[in-house]
């Protein structure tokens, strides 16, 4: 089964403000033990949704107007420290299907990427602007459109960033490369026995 063309994700959002999150804030480590992703969203920015007695901090993740948001906003350096998937995994899971940020670090990003959820860059100045028009209206409809490199939400849009290689992989279908070994085994054992291989 072919990969659907990821062209543009629309959802409502919710602002989780910061510089430097890194996957440590987003998936505690003591989480990680697990034998798959499954179960990972739950514990989705716990140490910061929590306090140590388990009891809830007022997260914005947390506050019921923003239930439900797939596009998480945010701001720079976002994804930064250690190089796992669990942190991509986590959101994914949670419900997010896209991150607005004002840059993200780079193999927390190429790891969004292969799992179909756009990283686009942003100003800080627009990501304020959607954060307000966020916090008016939490049930306003937010469009990451990754084909035209923008995001529209009311009336309103703004122009953003996504690296060329991203961009191609997600709107043409091509943005997780196991997936495609996968859908190509026929040819790839057809190679191999022309090379006697097999």
């Amino acid at each position: 089964m072919a990969l659907a063309k990821i062209t543009q994700v629309s959802g409502t959002a919710v602002h989780v403000p910061g510089s430097d999150i890194d996957t440590d804030r987003i998936i505690p480590a003591r989480f990680m033990k697990c034998v798959t992703f499954d179960g990972l969203g739950e514990f989705a920015f716990y140490d910061v949704r929590f306090d140590k007695d388990g009891k809830p901090t007022g997260h914005p993740l947390d506050d019921p107007r923003f239930k439900g948001a797939s596009i998480l906003l945010s701001g720079t350096n976002f994804g930064c420290g250690s190089s796992r998937e669990h942190a991509p995994q986590a959101l994914y899971r949670f419900g997010f299907r896209a991150v607005i940020a004002q840059s993200f670090a780079e193999i927390f990003f190429g790891n969004c990427t292969t799992l179909g959820i756009p990283c686009v860059i942003a100003s800080a100045e627009d990501i304020a602007k959607l954060a307000a028009a966020v916090e008016v209206n939490p049930a306003i409809e937010v469009t990451v459109d990754v084909e035209n490199n923008r995001v529209v939400f009311g009336d309103d849009t703004f122009s953003v960033k996504i690296p060329t290689t991203a961009h191609e992989a997600l709107t043409s279908g091509k943005w997780d490369p196991i997936a495609e070994l996968l859908e190509s085994k026929e040819a790839i054992h057809g190679r191999m026995s022309a090379m006697g291989w097999v």
